[in-house]
């Protein structure tokens, strides 16, 4: 099975979900990031914090680029020509011949481009041959309703499956709009709420974030 993490925007915890559904789930599991921006040659990559809260060694890291922008424009600056969509597609499709399960974490929201065509996380999922959902991470204070609906109606247009939202940094104590969100979200969007990453997990040791997380998701 594949799972494709995306998120209602940067910066909205999609790594920490990823480690966290790594140590979720049973059998082999990979985990493949297609293109990361905002990284040298030689700096920890979101990959490495999947390592380094997971202890996960089947990582597959695609295109880095050094500028903290969308892959299509970090790529136009840098002079670097990304690998089409379907080429990641294929590659995942190979892992997912030989693992049990296939965590795919995207760049910045669902709709950001990813190849020199354009093409997004949505055109990628759509060259998979093998079973796939998607799981989308969202923020939980104000205005994530919006950028959650808006997420999930461009996965439906496309007939995109999705298996829940997350919410990616929950304080342990909510404020109003945050509490009220954990309701209003799945009333929305008509998707459920499957995942909930305290905030600050990323920070934690491996020990403490392995023995917590599977009970973070329903």
């Amino acid at each position: 099975m594949i799972v494709i993490v995306t998120g209602t925007d940067t910066g909205v915890g999609k790594t920490v979900t990823t480690a966290a559904l790594a140590v979720r789930a049973t059998g082999s599991v990979a985990v493949v990031k297609p293109a990361q921006t905002g990284v040298g040659p030689d700096d920890p990559g979101d990959l490495d914090d999947v390592h380094r809260l997971s202890g996960l060694t089947k990582l597959h890291e695609g295109v880095r680029l050094r500028d903290p922008l969308a892959p299509t424009t970090a790529a136009r600056r840098e002079g670097v020509r990304l690998p089409p969509v379907v080429a990641h597609a294929r590659a995942i499709d190979e892992l997912a011949r030989t693992n049990d399960t296939v965590l795919v974490e995207g760049a910045g929201g669902l709709l950001v481009g990813l190849d020199a065509d354009g093409n997004n996380l949505a055109d990628l999922a759509g060259h998979l041959t093998s079973p796939f959902g998607f799981v989308v991470v969202a923020r939980a204070g104000l205005g994530t309703l919006n950028h959650a609906g808006l997420t999930i109606e461009a996965l439906r247009s496309r007939g995109l499956p999705i298996d829940g939202l997350v919410i990616g940094s929950l304080p342990e104590q909510p404020d109003l709009a945050e509490e009220c969100n954990l309701e209003d979200l799945p009333a929305t969007t008509g998707v459920p709420v499957i995942g909930r990453i305290p905030a600050g997990a990323g920070t934690w040791s491996r020990e403490e974030f392995t023995a917590a997380a599977a009970g973070w998701f329903e």
